[in-house]
């Protein structure tokens, strides 16, 4: 059985791993990111144009099963994926690891609509970590921004007053709060991306009292299946070989 995995996540890697060498796995990367951790077995890095370039893929390679452990963000993908595997009847699931509890967040639907919470409550010193893709909707916002992404975001998009720092997780509750405190920051803006590698900012903010604005989840394509665990995901695989 050949699986497609659709991946870029720490979900995505430990499930390739669990599934190698019992099952073929072809893991996929959009190649956004720059040295990206990889997973056992193959990989193909890069997009594949849009539905038609998926649906023709898929035949090409005689893929038997996919699963979607992208980002809980990667809207775009995986709606291609849920469409073609409807069309051609490919068993399909999702991994998507548990979202975080929003608690007393401002929750909102959009990094525009997070931009314009900024303004609204009157935040002066933010600490963006919506991605690289995000900081275009605070560009025109006046106040300072704490940016940190893994790759470096298009300048064009950056507000006129801020820091950047690249970098990758995991990050830990002593140096998050740290990081709060030695920048003032009076907001934390997070996509609700869920995931223990970095929850410890949402402690942080917590603990010192930070602000948090979360952009709420896309909703999944209806009808689709999804798990929350690489054991689930693992047992599913093996359900489609019995």
């Amino acid at each position: 059985m050949r699986v497609l995995l659709l991946g870029g996540t720490g979900e995505a890697r430990a499930l390739a791993g669990a599934l190698h060498p019992e099952v073929d796995v072809i893991s996929s990367l959009a190649g956004r990111v720059p040295d990206p951790a990889l997973p056992v077995g193959p990989v193909r890095i890069g997009g594949f144009g849009g539905v038609e370039g998926m649906r023709r893929w898929l035949r090409e390679e005689n893929i038997d099963a996919v699963v979607d452990a992208t980002h809980p963000f990667a809207a775009t993908i995986t709606a291609h994926a849920a469409q073609v595997c409807a069309e051609l009847g490919l068993p399909h699931l999702v991994l998507a690891r548990p979202a975080w509890s929003p608690g007393d967040a401002i929750v909102v639907a959009s990094d525009i609509e997070a931009a314009e919470a900024v303004v609204r409550h009157g935040f002066s010193r933010v600490f963006l970590t919506t991605g690289r893709s995000g900081t275009a909707a605070f560009r025109d916002v006046d106040a300072w921004f704490l940016i940190r992404a893994v790759t470096a975001p298009d300048p064009d998009t950056l507000p006129a007053r801020h820091e950047l720092v690249l970098s990758r997780g995991p990050y830990h509750h002593e140096g998050e709060l740290a990081l709060l405190r030695e920048h003032r920051i009076d907001a934390l803006v997070t996509k609700n991306s869920g995931g223990a590698m970095t929850q410890p900012k949402l402690d942080a903010a917590a603990a010192a009292g930070v602000a948090v604005i979360m952009v709420d989840r896309p909703p999944l394509p209806a009808g689709v299946r999804s798990v929350a665990t690489v054991q689930a995901a693992r047992d599913w695989v093996s359900s489609l070989r019995r």
